[in-house]
């Protein structure tokens, strides 16, 4: 090779990593108030690939008209580590969102790993959940459209350059402390910088969705998604899931125990020994412990009730469907499974069928998606789970399918029951962006009361439910919150997948299994049913939330800042929430008897004695455990129906509106038919509700024929 060839391929080296970093972005506004900005060559799989189509509520929110920052500010830069970009931010913004987090509420001045977990490692951002999204108070939403791992750096980090702002700072800090977290920790001021670190990637998007108000960024986001499922109405109800080695009788005796006691259930779960095999999964029966599964199913219908199915997506040798699903699995085992490649039409449509044909078609109601967070960081000697590395038929690859694998699991097994024109309400363990329109609620082996009620707050950021369900407990007290707490969200579950009996007869892992039971048990069950009727209660109340969840957006269970942005003393409230835009919670933790309590402004009623609290301030409140931790705001009209023990296609919900102090405008049932999708074709009611004078007026309108609720009278306090 001569010299001068030699020189023009030195040239070459030498200019392609300069025009690679300096290579402009691309910026498109995709749907008003939402901005796509491209850099780089983006990947081949990315979550908008497998995302429901935009609602057509979307148009009826209005934007500013221009950009909530400069977006042509966003600084990109290509790193051995992968695609960097750098946002500003101003030092008053609060940033809240990243999925289900599960450690904190408000994320400035953190770092956020983000990556699908089935345990929280330290405070790093690992979650069932975790997904690269976060708001800002100052009313936009940052979306990076990818499965990789992603890493964001909230004014966590000081860039050299801007260290000498910090001399003021730094010179008041000498002392050197004596604990690690005082060497280590040292809480200096958060820059000013947002950069988002993309893993092995040349490309990314980025969406950017504008307010202007933080309600309205989640509302463009969940209709972007699809908007929000709207659940059925049996869904709403208590769930109970027995041992998972029951056989049937077993299972009929404990479905049959509810209905002689009269405690509301509408769901009964089975855990793993259904199966021939579990570990992974042979979605076959067991014949042992159900010989008959057909008459179970029977027995279970007759008694009202619907049934839901546990299971996993990691297919075992002997399952039906295992030497047809192989083809379409990736390289790795899990259990000796095979893992399914839901990319693939091939793989969803072997699984899919197999499950319509023997499940759905034959009377299953809903299925339980386990293990779909398909990691276990925190214990080296326990992953069990397919490695980054995996490879997949699609061409996605280990990490990437790690991220969207309980998304997609529970998108297909959402889509055989809506093609029955069926609607469901599945478990899932893991989720990522864009899950809104699925019926599926997010739930954990976690167990931390205080983690269980700010992953509720932080999912509804996100356009997905969570699930503080009851296992054991420790006490009497500690059974009723999580009680409560369970009671007070999108789904009340009592999972008893190692007890013997509920936890009410005994809270004591051991005894319980003995079926020992406490000496005041009749006196807790009891206490357990007017909770499990307080439910059924406000279904109505919850139904018009999740409609409005679908037709608007708006998350039926959220942060206090979503309604009251401009009081800055719920920016970290993470205890408190709203249920609709009427009730506000503040569980109890931990079974304590007291806890302090903020109202925002305005007047609030206790929902047990209605006594009145200005807001604007705090308050200590004391309850027993037979008061339920529910502050009504003032002006509501909350519609609460004489409890039933299940929901039939049948059910009228009788109901009395409770009116609080003098209501300034209506407040809306939605009626449908409680279990289709006829709705989306328009078949539905809107019931208004008003109070004018000491009179209440209903006005129904719409194309529904069908009834769900009679109102039978109205009662009001001032």
């Amino acid at each position: 090779m001569n010299n001068k060839s030699k020189n023009i391929i030195l040239s070459i080296i030498c200019i392609i990593p300069l025009s690679l970093s300096v290579q402009a972005q691309t910026i498109d506004k995709v749907f008003p108030g939402i901005w796509k900005i491209t850099y780089g060559q983006p990947e081949k799989h990315v979550p908008t690939d497998f995302k429901e189509p935009v609602s057509e509520f979307l148009s009826n929110l209005s934007d500013r008209g221009a950009e909530p920052f400069d977006l042509q500010s966003i600084q990109f830069r290509e790193t051995p580590k992968g695609i960097v970009a750098g946002l500003k931010i101003s030092k008053s913004e609060k940033i809240y969102g990243f999925g289900l987090q599960v450690n904190t509420f408000e994320q400035s001045g953190m770092r956020r790993d983000i990556r699908c977990n089935s345990w929280t490692v330290g405070n790093v951002g690992f979650s069932h959940a975790a997904m690269p999204f976060y708001i800002s108070s100052d009313g936009y939403g940052v979306l990076v459209n990818t499965a990789r791992y992603v890493t964001f750096y909230v004014g966590s980090q000081n860039k050299l350059a801007k260290s000498a702002g910090l001399v003021k700072e730094l010179q008041s800090n000498q002392q050197p402390g004596t604990s690690l977290a005082e060497l280590y920790n040292r809480a200096y001021t958060p820059s000013d910088d947002v950069e988002i670190v993309v893993e092995g990637t040349q490309g990314v998007e980025i969406f950017v969705f504008d307010g202007p108000s933080m309600m309205q960024v989640i509302q463009r986001y969940n209709l972007f998604s699809g908007g929000g499922a709207i659940p059925p109405l049996w869904g709403l109800g208590l769930k109970y899931r027995a041992k998972s080695t029951f056989n049937d009788k077993e299972v009929l005796k404990f479905a049959q125990y509810f209905r002689d006691k009269h405690i509301p259930c509408d769901m009964f779960g089975l855990e793993p020994g259904w199966h021939s095999a579990s570990y992974s999964c042979s979605y076959a029966w067991n014949p042992k412990n159900f010989p008959e599964p057909e008459k179970v199913i029977d027995s279970m219908h007759t008694m009202n009730y619907k049934l839901n199915l546990w299971e996993h997506a990691y297919v075992h040798p002997t399952s039906p469907i295992f030497e047809q699903i192989l083809p379409y699995s990736g390289d790795y085992a899990v259990w000796k499974g095979a893992v399914p490649d839901f990319i693939t039409p091939q793989a969803r449509e072997i699984f899919g069928s197999y499950h319509k044909n023997n499940f759905i078609d034959k009377g299953i109601s809903a299925f339980k998606l386990d293990e779909c967070d398909a990691a276990y960081y925190h214990q080296a000697g326990g992953e069990w789970s397919f490695p980054d590395i995996a490879s997949f038929p699609s061409g996605i690859d280990g990490v990437q399918y790690r991220q969207l694998f309980g998304l997609l699991y529970q998108k297909m097994m959402w889509e055989l029951f809506r093609q029955a024109n069926r609607r469901t309400l599945l478990e899932v363990r893991a989720s990522h962006l864009f899950a809104s329109p699925y019926s599926s609620i997010l739930y954990s082996d976690m167990y931390e009361h205080g983690d269980y009620i700010r992953m509720i707050l932080n999912a509804g950021f996100s356009g997905i439910n969570w699930s503080p369900e009851v296992r054991q407990t420790g006490s009497e007290s500690d059974l009723i919150r999580r009680l409560q707490s369970s009671l007070m969200s999108s789904h009340m579950v009592v999972d008893c997948w190692f007890l013997n009996n509920p936890p009410w007869f005994h809270y004591d892992r051991n005894k319980n299994n003995n079926n020992e039971v406490l000496p005041n048990y009749p006196e807790l069950e009891q206490k357990v049913k007017n909770l499990i009727e307080l439910r059924m209660s406000l279904i109505p109340y919850l139904y018009a939330a999740f409609a409005q969840y679908h037709f608007e957006g708006i998350p039926p269970f959220r942060s206090l800042i979503l309604d009251y942005p401009d009081d800055k003393e719920v920016w970290k409230i993470e205890t408190q929430y709203m249920i609709g835009g009427q009730l506000m919670c503040a569980p109890f933790i931990n079974g304590v008897s007291e806890r302090e309590v903020y109202f925002p402004k305005g007047v609030w009623y206790d929902f047990n004695s209605k006594k009145k609290y200005e807001g604007g301030q705090k308050y200590t409140i004391r309850m027993s455990l037979d008061e339920i931790p529910i502050f009504v705001k003032d002006g509501a009209i909350l519609p609460l129906a004489e409890p039933v023990e299940y929901i039939t296609p049948e059910t009228v919900l009788n109901i009395t509106c409770q009116v609080y102090g003098t209501p300034a405008k209506p407040v809306r049932l939605f009626e449908d038919d409680g279990k289709t999708f006829d709705f989306e074709k328009g078949e539905f009611n809107w019931i208004e509700l008003s109070w004018h004078k000491n009179k209440g007026k209903v006005v129904k309108n719409g194309n529904s024929k069908k009834q769900l609720y009679k109102i039978i009278g109205w009662t009001s306090f001032h």
